[in-house]
């Protein structure tokens, strides 16, 4: 009865240890959920199979024949939108997280907050536009916006005030959750 048993947790342990981990909401240094750096354009369609891709044609710069393309899950709910680069065979420069299950290695998404961003990376530069703080990381192609008006009075109506990371609240909440490919 004892060997029975023993067998029993040993099969359910080698079970599990051979489960992949569901990646499809990771991003990880050069990949996003089922993206990586070098995915095509033209491949958007079979790699998102069971989604729905829908591309921009209200781009106005026609000097730059890349226009957004947007992922939807089945049933509309919005995952990413992806900006293609201007190469002979398009790849995908830059990502909007537009779901709040994709998430860094980290564990940080767009249900975190700025507390969470520092705890888990260093800041290389903030930068300060008219509504908005960009946070960009170090050794990351992840970058944040956070709105200005989760900033104290103080800074959200200043224009020409540089906003460093420490003036910045714990619990501002991100806008934005963006990834940089060059």
């Amino acid at each position: 009865m004892k060997s029975i048993v023993v067998s029993i947790c040993l099969i359910v342990c080698l079970a599990s240890c051979n489960e992949e981990k569901d990646t499809s909401f990771s991003i990880i240094k050069d990949r996003v959920g089922k993206l990586d750096r070098i995915s095509l354009v033209r491949d958007l369609k079979i790699i998102y199979e069971n989604d729905s891709i829908v591309k921009d044609s209200t781009s106005t710069n026609s000097a730059n024949n890349s226009k957004k393309v947007k992922v939807f899950e089945k049933g509309g709910k919005a995952l990413l939108t992806l900006t293609p680069n201007s190469d002979s065979i398009p790849t995908i420069e830059n990502i909007r997280i537009e779901d709040p299950r994709f998430t860094t290695e980290k564990g940080v998404g767009l249900g975190s907050t700025f507390k969470d961003i520092k705890d888990n990376y260093t800041i290389r530069k903030v930068i300060t536009s008219m509504n908005n703080v960009v946070i960009l990381l170090k050794d990351s192609d992840v970058y944040f916006t956070i709105s200005k008006e989760q900033l104290p009075s103080s800074l959200r109506y200043a224009t020409s005030v540089n906003i460093e990371a420490v003036q910045i609240p714990d619990d501002a909440k991100i806008k934005y959750m963006m990834v940089a490919w060059d």
